[in-house]
């Protein structure tokens, strides 16, 4: 039975890890809010992770899903979401060089710039526009610097699933009070459910070797045409969704005007993609009703 350490395990993407654990290991899960098997640990404390691996591994893996992903909050914050997206990637990668085991980082689409015109693969330029791709990115390359035999950073986007706050969400929740919806229509990337992703990142970890990986599921959609599909997969009728730009809807942070990612490297991997989009929305909408 392999032992398993899943950061971020009480967040949307962690939570599902442990709900899709292989046959094969046993995972324990980590977080500063409480209710996980090993309780509140600060990730960015080299003595906290260290007594971490020592009461609860050994370990023969770690998947790590815990980060600052309030976007538009690190623009103003970006000292306190760098030490949790970079300097704790930086730790936790030294502790499992150190032991010998793989780390699965989780990370993010706005480490590019947008201005591309097809999918972005994993050996394209990066060029993050706001705080949280650049605290991203930077935990990428803190993790490939402490542990480069080991790292498999996986990006991925546009994420919903059964626990947390999520786009498919508020737009349901909008849609009960408000005849007419207004949605960002130019910005481009691949919505993807962590019921996809989470089975993805268990074969990164058990599968992969060290490097970048690619993870959504398949096909494109603006924020407006996932809108629409969502209420129309919710049933939801009379609701009217106008399209936008983003210069109307301005945001403090700064996202990719298109940001779909490439994924036939984990394709290959694991001889599979992950769902097309509608089909995985329609799937997620009629497991967990909004």
């Amino acid at each position: 039975m392999r032992r398993v350490l899943v950061s971020g395990a009480a967040g949307m993407l962690g939570s599902e890890l442990l709900l899709q654990v292989p046959r094969d290991c046993e995972a324990v899960g980590t977080d500063l809010a409480s209710g996980v098997r090993a309780g509140g640990v600060d990730l960015a404390d080299p003595a906290a992770v260290e007594r971490l691996f020592r009461e609860h591994g050994p370990f023969e893996g770690v998947i790590h899903c815990a980060a600052f992903t309030a976007v538009d909050l690190a623009e103003e914050r970006e000292a306190d979401a760098l030490r949790v997206n970079a300097e704790a990637s930086r730790v936790l990668a030294r502790v499992c060089a150190r032991a010998a085991i793989p780390l699965v980082l989780v990370s993010t689409d706005f480490v590019f710039d947008g201005h591309g015109t097809r999918p972005y693969r994993e050996d394209d330029s990066v060029a993050p526009l706001s705080a949280y791709g650049r605290t991203k990115l930077a935990g990428e390359r803190a993790a490939q610097a402490e542990h480069p035999r080991g790292t498999r950073i996986v990006r991925t986007q546009w994420l919903y699933g059964p626990r947390g706050k999520h786009f498919p969400g508020t737009i349901h929740g909008l849609a009960k009070t408000r005849p007419e919806l207004t949605v960002v229509s130019d910005q481009r990337g691949s919505p993807t459910t962590t019921l996809e992703l989470a089975p993805a990142l268990w074969d990164v970890l058990m599968l992969g070797e060290a490097g970048v990986y690619h993870a959504a599921c398949e096909g494109s959609a603006t924020w407006h045409e996932l809108a629409c599909a969502t209420l129309e997969f919710s049933g939801v009728r009379g609701v009217k969704v106008l399209p936008c730009s983003t210069a109307e809807f301005p945001r403090p942070a700064r996202r990719p005007a298109y940001s779909v990612l490439d994924c036939a490297k984990l394709a290959r991997l694991r001889g599979k993609t992950l769902l097309p989009w509608r089909d995985a929305l329609a799937r997620f909408l009629e497991s967990n009703p909004l």
